[in-house]
């Protein structure tokens, strides 16, 4: 996989110069593709290992969005996009697949940034990813992004609840070590720091490290089977402080991911998507 290290490294030298952040400031008006993209098998089975997947062949449903967070990541240390790299917290995923991709698939892939917007906490932005074979789009994904800090007036905002009577049946434990932050990220290449060590969370406010949100959708998505044609929500409700035991609860086509306590870390649905000829 190639080195995302040195992107890393330039939106962190970045971060101090983005003050003063606005869900009225514009987003850069580009989209970066690339072309032909070749899977690297190594790095797919191991993404495949630590996320419970049991094969590589469909490619697992959540793994484009791997593909395509080298171009995410150049989106966002553009000079102009207006929020820091460094301590983004995703909070939430759309995917579609029209059809399923296999490891021999070639596919361009296609990245930009949508719908800045205000959040009790911060900020939030859309990044839109999207893989075509032959022109046809077969995949996409819409994630939100969350930069935190002081907003005016938002200690009075709602706060979602994260725990309640809308548990569902638990079907499996997880536990979690303390590491698995930094193992999915060298897998995936998002080494955020949050991810990564107590001691670079507590930089952003963390107790300790978190799990990335995609690693535990993904390893949802390992538990659910989809159908070729699938599209899944997923929204990332509270971080999962590592280590931790989890539990995987589901009951028809919804999901969620909750904690020892109750509280409820993720919830997500799944639906058939009906295939007929994906616009691009």
């Amino acid at each position: 996989m190639t080195s995302l290290v040195p992107l890393l490294a330039l939106g962190a030298l970045a971060a101090p110069f983005k003050r003063g952040i606005s869900a009225s400031a514009a987003l850069p008006d580009i989209a970066l593709t690339t072309g032909h993209v070749r899977m690297d098998l190594g790095q797919l089975a191991a993404y495949a290992r630590i996320c419970g997947f049991p094969c590589t062949d469909p490619l697992p449903l959540t793994y484009p969005h791997v593909l395509g967070f080298p171009l995410a990541l150049r989106v966002m240390t553009r000079r102009a996009f207006p929020l820091p790299l460094t301590g983004l917290v995703h909070t939430g995923i759309s995917i579609t697949r029209h059809r399923a991709l296999r490891p021999d698939d070639r596919p361009e892939l296609t990245v930009y940034a949508v719908a800045l917007r205000p959040h009790r906490r911060g900020t939030e932005v859309t990044m839109v990813t999207e893989a075509r074979l032959a022109g046809a789009l077969v995949w996409a994904s819409h994630s939100t992004y969350l930069a935190r800090h002081r907003t005016a007036g938002n200690s009075d905002a709602p706060r979602r609840p994260s725990s309640g009577s809308d548990a569902l049946p638990a079907v499996a434990s997880w536990d979690l070590p303390g590491d698995l932050g930094r193992r999915y990220g060298v897998t995936s290449g998002d080494l955020n720091p949050i991810h990564l060590h107590p001691l670079t969370a507590r930089l952003f406010g963390f107790p300790c490290a978190i799990a990335h949100g995609m690693w535990t959708l993904a390893r949802c998505v390992a538990q659910l089977d989809p159908a070729d044609a699938t599209h899944v929500r997923a929204d990332f409700r509270a971080p999962v402080l590592l280590p931790a035991t989890v539990t995987y609860a589901a009951a028809g086509d919804a999901f969620q991911v909750r904690g020892q306590d109750g509280r409820i870390h993720l919830t997500g649905t799944r639906s058939a998507h009906r295939t007929g000829s994906p616009a691009g």
